[in-house]
């Protein structure tokens, strides 16, 4: 089962906002967002855990499989997100860095990062309860469900919801520092349409100028397919952020002709894929002379390693080239820092 994010007709019953932690896929070097994730089967004590796409994700998170036993009720189908909260400065939030490192990680490692990063589990809708099927319901009907099928225990969560749009737009500010990425918007009276586009995902859009780093070709073997993007820390360091991608066919080739003269003629390792251990990580170092300014949404990282190990979350967008702009001057200084909010006043209160 899969479920993905589109507008609702302006002429639909009014929208309930729902927070969470999840966001549309994309692909690139910070693809950490897509794999929490998760469709819940619980039947009896026997519990399995499903990425979006199909995959057993229990063996990752052996603890969460028990907390979802004790915590849940006997027999349900919940959809949510897998999450690993971590405490930063006395507030509670959303470590993407750790979520990352508990996907497909060796066997010796599942226990060791099992105790060190625990997983919770955030639900935000039922698809059964009992014996009874909830898909054709009403969001209404299964946002009950889903409250009812969620313990009081420490590990399995509700999100908050709001009937109050304005309250919703509050929270798209207020709670992006507990890790969240955006608010989603859904029908009241909407049924649970699997592979279907029947909600509204409200997220961020921010710019920045960023510095060509690099690139990779693109998997047809024509023109780039991604452009590896960098920012200097107070140290003076370049540091990588992040990559812009999904070109047109055209400008890949474009984008080849500018970028290949500048390539300081090495080719050097990408970190492996943690979601696709064929994708080619490959890329080409050049010159830091070009200045891109890019859209994206958030930011991720530097909660303990200060500001400049901070990335982009997600793959973002190029707009266009910044002659204009010396690459020395594109900083860390220039990207909007989140308020500070506890990951608990995200959850509904229980």
């Amino acid at each position: 089962m899969t479920r993905q994010a589109s507008p609702v007709d302006e002429g639909s019953t009014r929208p309930t906002v729902t927070i969470t932690a999840s966001s549309s896929f994309s692909d690139g070097p910070t693809e950490v967002q897509s794999t929490s994730r998760a469709l819940v089967f619980h039947d009896g004590g026997e519990v399995v855990v499903q990425s979006r796409n199909g995959k057993e994700l229990g063996r990752c998170f052996p603890e969460l499989v028990a907390a979802l036993r004790d915590e849940l009720a006997p027999r349900c189908v919940l959809d949510g997100e897998v999450v690993v909260p971590r405490e930063v400065d006395g507030r509670t939030r959303l470590d993407w860095d750790s979520l990352s490192q508990r996907i497909h990680p060796a066997e010796s490692r599942v226990r060791i990062l099992a105790e060190q990063t625990p997983a919770h589990f955030i639900g935000f809708d039922a698809l059964a309860a009992g014996d009874r099927p909830l898909m054709a319901e009403p969001f209404r009907v299964r946002r009950r469900a889903l409250v009812e099928s969620v313990g009081a225990g420490p590990w399995c969560h509700v999100t908050r919801t709001t009937d109050d749009p304005q309250k919703g737009a509050e929270w798209l500010t207020t709670f992006e520092g507990a890790g969240p990425d955006g608010v989603i918007a859904k029908r009241l009276d909407g049924a649970y349409l699997p592979g279907r586009r029947d909600m509204v995902k409200v997220k961020h859009r921010r710019d920045a100028d960023c510095v060509a780093i690099g690139y990779r070709i693109h998997k047809s073997g024509q023109g780039v397919g991604s452009i590896l993007l960098g920012l200097y820390r107070e140290d003076g360091e370049l540091q990588m952020v992040g990559g812009a991608a999904s070109f047109t066919t055209k400008d890949r080739i474009s984008l080849l002709a500018e970028l290949e003269p500048l390539g300081e003629g090495t080719i050097k390792d990408g970190e492996p894929s943690r979601w696709n251990a064929e994708a080619d990580k490959r890329w080409i170092p050049v010159r830091p002379e070009r200045v891109a300014e890019v859209a994206y949404d958030q930011m991720e990282g530097g909660q303990t390693e200060g500001a400049g190990w901070r990335r982009f979350r997600h793959t973002v967008r190029l707009l266009r080239w910044r002659p204009d702009r010396d690459p020395h001057s594109c900083t860390f200084d220039q990207l909007d820092v989140p308020l500070n909010y506890d990951l608990n006043d995200v959850l509904e209160t229980r």
